[in-house]
């Protein structure tokens, strides 16, 4: 997958190219949201750059600016065993060109927490910036109030890393 894009990124020269550069950096980003949801963090951490920027609103164990790929592994982690559970791609949408792509995914959040009774639901928007093929910049958007309600549900049923401080880059 990553070589036919990077195929595309550099050869493109008609409007059927673009096309298919936007096929590809849909089903790129498909994937990606399925390594999250499969908890793949190494494979999905291929495909962003070195600098990458990772932005997650709210003051809270998942909440902060993170800029490299070592502290973005870190927060996965920790996403990983506080909350996620499964993540479903609506839509997306792509806009630029390879050199500068911006794409707009909009996906739900779902969990059960470790209470058992209690469920996670966020609707939730990513604006992810490509380069060249490769992720330099993360702006998640989810309704911060129900992180905040879920991570202390989960502090609630013996889960401490849910209150944990934000992690530091």
């Amino acid at each position: 997958m990553a070589l036919s894009l990077l195929f595309i990124v550099h050869h493109v020269q008609s409007f059927e190219d673009i096309f298919l550069y936007i096929y590809l950096v849909k089903k790129m980003i498909v994937k990606m949201f399925d390594n999250i949801t499969s908890r793949h963090w190494d494979v999905l951490l291929k495909a962003v750059a070195p600098n990458v920027h990772h932005r997650f609103a709210g003051v809270h164990s998942l909440g902060g600016k993170y800029h490299n790929k070592g502290t973005l592994h870190l927060w996965f982690e920790r996403l990983g065993r506080v909350v996620l559970s499964n993540l479903k791609v609506n839509s997306t949408s792509v806009n630029g060109w390879p050199w500068h792509t911006t794409v707009f995914v909009q996906y739900d959040v779902t969990a059960t927490l470790f209470d058992g009774n209690d469920s996670y639901f966020n609707r939730s928007l990513h604006v992810i910036t490509l380069r060249w093929g490769s992720v330099y910049v993360l702006d998640v958007f989810e309704d911060t109030q129900e992180v905040a309600r879920s991570l202390a549900a989960q502090v609630a049923a013996g889960l401490k890393e849910a209150v944990a401080t934000q992690i530091v880059c």
